[in-house]
């Protein structure tokens, strides 16, 4: 069987510094924006010619922080991590091939030096290498009577409620990042805890930008109760 190389044609830039915390599917946090600079030789300007007529584009993308290998069966977050189905019934990053394939909303495209992407609703790790870009079709790509499994829907939502300390600490951040608030609602509201965890005292945390965010989660509720600058190790 043959081999295959495959060359990134750039890495993402996005808010994310863990895996904890990002959108399992794109699109559920709007405000999670991402940028691709397009390296040579791709970083030409003939290459998007015309993509700026499409809302939305497919990024094919490598799972390049997999630590664990693949298996037939997995058990999806949206079963309570209970129940297996087949590795290839699944959105698992652990894959035969680690690769992935994520639908964003194109924003914005920077060609006055090179090839600058701008993605909205970006489900990736900062770094994630990307393969390709591809326009999105809705006339093939948009199916009303397609069965969804056992992902019939979006999952419930938790509130999402910030602590006093929370709310002076964010005033002093958002002036750098002014879609803060709004990203950690998204974030926070699809509940990133493993399906087993279940514990009111634990907290939990996670970074986003340059930042390390402390929360705990209790019932439907999520408290995010510091937004501190994160330490590298």
């Amino acid at each position: 069987m043959a081999a295959f190389t495959w060359s990134p044609v750039g890495y993402l830039a996005t808010p994310f510094r863990d895996r904890f915390g990002i959108p399992r599917q794109p699109r559920l946090a709007p405000h999670a924006r991402g940028q691709l600079r397009l390296l040579p030789p791709y970083d030409r300007q003939e290459a998007v010619r015309g993509l700026e007529e499409f809302s939305h584009v497919w990024l094919s993308f490598v799972f390049h922080r997999n630590d664990a290998e693949w298996g037939p069966t997995v058990r999806p977050p949206r079963l309570g991590g209970n129940r297996r189905v087949g590795v290839f019934a699944s959105r698992s990053p652990f894959r035969p091939n680690p690769l992935g394939l994520s639908l964003v909303e194109l924003l914005a495209i920077d060609t006055s030096a090179g090839v600058v992407l701008t993605f909205g609703g970006v489900d990736l790790l900062d770094g994630t290498p990307v393969l390709d870009i591809k326009p999105y079709l809705p006339f093939v790509e948009c199916e009303p009577a397609a069965r969804g499994g056992f992902v019939a829907g979006p999952p419930p939502q938790l509130a999402v409620e910030f602590s006093t300390q929370a709310v002076a600490q964010l005033a002093c951040h958002e002036r750098r990042w002014p879609d803060l608030a709004a990203l950690l609602r998204e974030v926070l509201a699809q509940d990133p805890r493993p399906a087993y965890a279940n514990d009111p005292l634990r907290r939990y945390g996670f970074r986003l930008y340059d930042l390390e965010i402390k929360w705990r989660c209790s019932g439907t509720r999520a408290v995010v109760e510091e937004i501190a600058p994160a330490f590298s190790p």
